[in-house]
């Protein structure tokens, strides 16, 4: 278990700190933790802290999906790759413009490309980089930008210095909403209807915060119905997909057999691949554009052998098959936690007196797959005491609050990976439901404030008697 004094520090109360300066403070310094203050004050300010788990704790928190990392497999395919090219440069020497191109990354960007049927790939260093890059250097003046209300903060990043005038979300996963929107600016935007300028359409597979998948078929085909002359396109973010879902992990995408109507596909490396980078897959027009165009690209040091090598491991590994047993184990336990869970004596009337949630799992029986990211909701006020309860339970697993997610919106996120067994996912949905028992007892008792036994520890380590 995570001891409670760990997560007093995990969790730290906090306190205005523009008040208590003293004269000697500038004010650059002072103007700053007054908008620090404003953060505290929401309790959306942001902490460097080391979350490492307690070491017999079980992960359901972090982003290595396929246990590669903590398996140890992409390690030695790393090593496999530094040892097949032992007289490697560590430096990159350049951007890639300069000095920084060479056979080596070249041959990466082939080999990612060819792995997910597309004409062509250019690696960047993270997803957020390749986002940023695509939003700003490929819409034109007098394109249009159309995005879920969800997508991705790094796309918001790149929207903002994108020569696009027109930029316009629709409701999430909505294809109601999207057709509408696309109406518009059918109506709107003469040089988009009479085809001499496109839609751009951002979109994520998977989404991150729910768990939830693009409706993307739908949506490929509405912007084919309002837009026949093939000026809607489609930007598909594939970061919590890559490795994951498709055959041998190729992703959603190509799950879904749409390569062909997705203009842009971007594929990162530090979840499912457990090592870091991104690459965006396209045409070749889009690849020089983004070459000619993209600041961050332009202006960076190229990535170094070590990240293109991991990157290589890793496809490597789903090339040869070896992650397509772990995408099907990811597969095994979601359902297992969906099985176990709603088995429970205590899950049905948590739901219904609203202290449990857990809406992507909702008919998982009749869904062709599941996902491996699964929010689970309660009462706002109580998010942070089933975090603390599983934490003391040994159950690695964090709140996600705003501004993350909307107001009103916080949630535990639990993240399945291949590494998890059946008995652990058991003792997780027993958590769960243990907690919401506690709180179902606390609710009947008519208590003012209902507190529960993890938070109590918690607050005691804190030195507060109350949330």
């Amino acid at each position: 278990m995570t001891p409670p004094t760990l997560l007093a520090q995990w969790f730290p109360i906090h306190k205005s700190k523009s008040a208590a300066l003293n004269g000697g403070t500038t004010r650059f310094d002072r103007n700053l933790e007054e908008s620090l203050d404003v953060r505290r004050s929401d309790k959306a300010v942001f902490t460097l802290h080391r979350n490492e788990p307690h070491p017999q704790s079980l992960d359901f928190s972090t982003l290595d999906f396929l246990h590669l990392s903590k398996s140890g497999m992409i390690r030695k395919a790393f090593l496999e790759e530094l040892a097949a090219n032992p007289d490697f440069e560590l430096s990159a020497g350049g951007s890639r413009l300069l000095n920084g191109n060479n056979p080596y990354t070249e041959a990466a960007e082939r080999q990612i490309a060819e792995f997910h049927h597309g004409e062509t790939a250019l690696l960047f260093h993270s997803g957020f980089e390749a986002n940023v890059a695509l939003m700003g250097a490929v819409p034109r003046p007098g394109d249009a930008i159309l995005y879920d209300e969800y997508i991705h903060a790094s796309t918001h990043e790149g929207m903002q210095i994108s020569k696009a005038l027109y930029k316009k979300s629709f409701k999430h996963n909505d294809v109601d909403s999207f057709r509408e929107k696309l109406v518009e600016i059918k109506t709107t935007e003469t040089m988009i209807r009479d085809g001499k300028r496109s839609v751009i359409v951002a979109l994520e597979s998977m989404y991150s915060m729910d768990g939830d998948v693009s409706p993307l078929k739908e949506l490929i085909q509405v912007g084919k119905e309002v837009f026949p002359g093939g000026n809607c396109q489609f930007f598909v973010d594939e970061a919590h997909t890559t490795g994951v879902f498709g055959e041998k992990g190729r992703g959603y995408v190509s799950m879904l057999g749409l390569e062909a109507s997705v203009a842009v596909r971007m594929h990162t490396y530090g979840k499912g691949l457990a090592c870091t980078g991104a690459a965006v897959v396209c045409s070749n027009t889009v690849r020089e554009t983004l070459v000619n165009n993209a600041r961050s690209f332009i202006y960076s040091t190229a990535p170094s052998f070590p990240m293109v090598a991991a990157i290589r491991g890793g496809y490597k590994l789903m090339e040869s098959g070896q992650t397509q047993p772990l995408q099907d184990q990811i597969q095994h336990v979601v359902k297992h936690f969906a099985r176990t869970i709603e088995a429970n004596d205590v899950y049905d009337e948590a739901v219904d007196e609203g202290i449990l949630s857990i809406p992507n799992l909702e008919g998982w029986e009749s869904k062709p797959f599941v996902t491996h990211v699964v929010p689970v909701m309660t009462r706002q006020r109580y998010t942070l005491f089933l975090c603390y309860h599983l934490q003391l339970a040994g159950i690695n697993c964090f709140p996600i609050d705003y501004p993350v997610v909307p107001k009103g919106f916080s949630r535990i996120r639990v993240v399945f990976h291949a590494g998890n067994t059946e008995e652990q996912v058991e003792k997780l949905a027993n958590s769960v439901c243990e907690w919401a028992q506690e709180m179902l007892d606390l609710e009947a008792s008519g208590q003012g404030v209902k507190v529960p036994s993890a938070a109590r520890q918690v607050h005691a380590a804190q030195g507060t008697s109350a949330p």
